[in-house]
Formats: structure tokens, sequence, C-alpha cells
């Protein structure tokens, strides 16, 4: 599973609260997450995509009509396809979902477990965790010119040497803008950095 850099702590944390597994969809803008992270199993995953549950998903439909916090069991949106029921087939038997920020730019995020209902004090951790995420993965506006440049030569395909001659700096002065853009897109390697900024229009 791919992470966030600098919020290890807080995706730690929520994993802890997840044993049966968590969704994170953050920031989705034009039905599509800028950021998605996951840990339910791979079973559930991959018959979940194979149905297109993404488009029927009760939980779905209540994160972009409320924001808020509340039990799985507690949503009453009707579910024909029964997608809450397999899930519990899957081992998510009880579960949390939490929405937050504007339609335009919604996270969701949702926690589960398989032994008993999630209590007051974990449900408001959940929807703290899944806000203070929300906040941090908040898409920069713009690059520098010296970040944009870097990593639009790397994604030219240029290597670093020759990325590095092109704008008349070392190598070692290249990879500092690359860092700097990657700590910027909040991204571990140069690849996720250019998609991030791909995907935020910033390149």
């Amino acid at each position: 599973m791919s992470r966030i850099i600098g919020l290890d702590n807080e995706l730690h944390r929520l994993e802890a609260l997840s044993p049966s597994g968590y969704f994170l969809g953050m920031h989705i803008r034009f039905t599509s997450p800028l950021i998605t992270l996951r840990t339910y199993s791979q079973e559930w995953q991959d018959h979940y995509t194979a149905n297109v549950y993404v488009v029927r998903d009760p939980l779905i439909a209540w994160a972009f009509s409320k924001k808020g916090v509340n039990r799985w069991s507690e949503i009453k949106i009707p579910d024909p396809f029964n997608i809450m029921g397999q899930a519990a087939e899957y081992g998510m038997k009880y579960g949390v979902a939490v929405s937050c920020g504007p339609l335009g730019s919604r996270s969701i995020g949702t926690a589960s477990r398989n032994d008993r209902e999630y209590n007051d004090e974990e449900m408001a951790e959940v929807k703290r965790l899944v806000e203070y995420l929300h906040e941090k993965t908040e898409p920069p506006e713009s690059l520098t010119q010296a970040q944009q440049e870097a990593l639009g030569l790397i994604a030219a395909g240029h290597r670093h040497a020759e990325a590095a001659a092109r704008l008349g700096i070392s190598e070692s002065a290249l990879k500092v803008r690359l860092t700097s853009a990657r700590n910027r897109l909040l991204a571990r390697t140069t690849a996720e950095a250019i998609q991030r900024a791909k995907d935020y229009r910033l390149l």
C-alpha cells in the first residue's frame, strides 16, 4: 500500500482503528480521488471493482449527501445490490464512514472491523484523522518554476544528467529541485510526484 509522505503516524493510527481495513479517497474531483489509500483485503477490492460497486455503494451515496461521521448500521440508504451484506461476508461487519470538505473536493474515509460496533470515542477519532488527512493533502495551488522545470524534464523521459544539462545546473542541484517538488506534493518518489502534479494540473 502506498503512503503519503509525512503522515505515517496518522495512517498507522487509522490502521490500528480498522482491523478489517480502511479506505481513503482524498479530494474527489470529477468523480476521481486525487489520492486513494486502502487496506481492505485484495479479494474484496477485486470483487468491489469487478462489480463496479463504487457507483452503487450506499456509503459513497451518503458521503456525497452528508458531511460528518456515521456508523454503517445507521446509514439508511437503499442497498439493492446488498453491498453491505457482501462486505460483512468479507469480514467487514461493522464500520464507520466519514465525509468532509466541499463537494468539489470531498474526502471520504471508511473504517471497518469484524467484532463489534465502533464506540463514540473511536468514531470521533476516525473522524479527526480523516479530517486531518483531508487538510494535509490539500493540493498545492502551484509549483515553483524550478520545480515545474525539473519535474517536466524527468516526465519527458530525460535522465538526471541530461535534465540538469538542459537547465544549466549541476545534477545535485536538479536533485534538490526534485526533492522540494516531492515534498510539496507529499510524494515519496519522483514518479509519484509527476503523477500528482499532472492530476493537480500543475504540469
